[in-house]
C-alpha cells in the first residue's frame, strides 16, 4: 500500500524520533529531518552593484545552492544611505567611506539569506579574499572581482554578525520557514 507523504517531523514521530532523543525506534538514532540547530545557521549575502550590472546573480546563487545550502529571504533594491550607515557602522571612520557608499547606491543590489550547516564560515570560504588579486580562483572574487572596490559580494563574518546584519536588511517575516527536499541526501539520516 502506498504511504502517505509526510515532513520530517511526521516521520520522526511515527519512528520514535525527535531531536536526538532516542524513542520507540532504533536507540540512539537522530532524526535529522528535524532540522537540528546547527543546520538552521544563518547568513547574509549582498551581490553587490557591480554583480547586478555585470548579470552575475544567478552565478551566485548557482554556487550557494550547488553547495547545499538552503535560500530562506531574497530580494531586489536600491540601498539608501541610512540602511548602509547602519550595516557598515565600523567603517564610518575610514577614509574611503565616502567612495563605498558612493558605490553601494551606485546601482540595485540583491540582498539573500542563505541558512545550513557552518554556513557562514563556508561562504567566508567560498566567497574568498577581500582583495580580488589575492582571492583564490574558485572562489567568487577570484573568478568574477576585478578590483578590490568593486568585489562582486558582501557576506557577514560570524554568526554573531549575521544575525545583526539580517535583521538591518529584511523583516522577521520575510525568512521563509521552508523544508527542503534533499536535507536528507545533503546531511544524511
Amino acid at each position: 500500500p502506498a504511504r502517505p507523504a509526510m515532513g520530517s517531523l511526521g516521520r520522526c514521530l511515527a519512528r520514535g524520533l525527535l531531536r536526538g532523543q532516542p524513542g520507540l525506534g532504533t536507540p540512539g538514532a537522530r532524526c535529522y529531518g528535524s532540522a537540528p540547530p546547527e543546520l538552521q545557521e544563518k547568513t547574509l549575502v549582498l551581490v553587490k552593484p557591480d554583480a547586478v550590472q555585470r548579470r552575475l546573480v544567478g552565478n551566485v546563487i548557482q554556487r550557494f545552492e550547488r553547495r547545499g545550502f538552503k535560500l530562506v529571504a531574497m530580494k531586489l533594491l536600491q540601498a539608501d544611505r541610512g540602511l548602509l550607515d547602519k550595516h557598515y557602522q565600523q567603517l564610518q571612520q575610514k577614509p574611503f567611506y565616502p567612495a563605498l557608499l558612493a558605490y553601494m547606491t551606485s546601482g540595485p543590489l540583491v540582498a539573500m539569506v542563505w541558512e545550513g550547516y557552518n554556513v557562514v564560515r563556508s561562504t567566508r570560504a567560498m566567497v574568498g579574499d577581500t582583495d580580488s588579486a589575492t582571492a583564490a580562483a574558485g572562489t567568487i572574487r577570484g573568478d568574477f572581482s576585478m578590483h578590490v572596490s568593486r568585489n562582486v559580494v558582501h557576506a557577514s563574518d560570524s554568526v554573531e554578525t549575521a544575525q545583526r546584519e539580517i535583521g538591518f536588511w529584511f523583516q522577521r517575516d520575510e525568512l521563509v520557514v521552508w523544508e527542503s527536499g534533499d536535507r536528507d541526501y545533503t546531511y544524511g539520516p
